[in-house]
């Protein structure tokens, strides 16, 4: 493991993850850096032949961080693991650059016999929290996993799969999509890769949002430009950055919503039960 591979994982939490507030913090209490850092030293011994002590490292991170991952596997550039609890990636799983898992995510195989059994992730892939992706599949890049997902097929570039079994909800992106998409990193927000095609009203309503936003740019930026040719160079000024805690509390909210969402389902249910008996 080099520095610069360890800067890159430590790194891409900034980008990821609204509630990181310093390299010390990340260093110290975030499971997913602790889990691909004692992986990286792992499978550098693995390579190197002395396999037992990089399966010695494996389980001992496993204690210490709730996250499997076999030293066998191969894993890119600027991973990141957010939460991590009960992630698991098998030995012959394949995972390229700027991939995100979140907790309860299994790479697993299908088979017992040798060879090839576990999932290829493509650069920039991110699986939501709980999916299963089984057997020798791969999964194009850019793709999105929802969460709770079962995949066992595999899965094209830039596409978003949910459900049991895993069925593809939206085509290759659109301009409209990726106007959304960089709208969403320029304010540092991606509402944990959902789209507009899935069924909540909550995620339609801030790609809304995202596209307003677009428009509301595309005209700032005409009438800066008409300033500018008039010789009034304000807008040159940097706007000010967002606070990442503000997105932060926007998760908590939108949790909060679905946890109360459910627990209203529940007791629809069971009050409807006991109107039956």
């Amino acid at each position: 493991m080099s520095i610069r591979q360890l800067r890159d994982d430590i790194a891409c939490v900034f980008e990821r993850d609204p509630a990181a507030r310093n390299t010390f913090e990340v260093l110290t209490t975030y499971p997913g850096v602790h889990a691909i850092i004692h992986y990286r030293i792992a499978n550098r011994l693995w390579r190197m032949g002395l396999k037992w002590l990089a399966r010695l490292l494996s389980t001992f991170s496993r204690w210490m961080t709730g996250i499997e991952i076999h030293p066998g596997a191969t894993i890119g550039n600027r991973f990141f693991i957010d939460h991590g609890m009960g992630v698991v990636i098998g030995e012959t799983a394949e995972i390229g650059d700027d991939v995100t898992l979140y907790h309860g995510v299994t790479l697993g195989g299908t088979s017992w016999n040798k060879g090839k059994r576990h999932p290829t992730l493509h650069d920039g892939v991110v699986v939501g929290a709980g999916a299963k992706v089984l057997g020798p599949i791969t999964v194009g890049q850019d793709a999105r996993i929802g969460s709770n997902a079962v995949v066992t097929k595999d899965v094209p570039d830039s596409v978003t799969v949910v459900g049991i079994p895993g069925r593809i909800i939206r085509k290759a992106t659109t301009d409209e999509e990726n106007r959304r998409q960089a709208m969403a990193a320029k304010i540092g927000f991606d509402a944990y890769g959902m789209t507009d095609d899935m069924p909540d009203p909550i995620a339609r309503s801030i790609h809304n949002l995202m596209d307003h936003m677009h428009h509301v740019d595309r005209k700032i930026d005409n009438m800066c430009r008409a300033l500018s040719n008039l010789g009034d160079h304000s807008c040159e000024d940097a706007l000010p950055e967002l606070e990442k805690e503000t997105f932060v509390s926007l998760h908590e909210r939108l949790e909060a919503e679905k946890v109360a969402e459910q627990k209203a389902e529940v007791a629809a249910e069971k009050d409807a039960d006991q109107r039956s008996q």
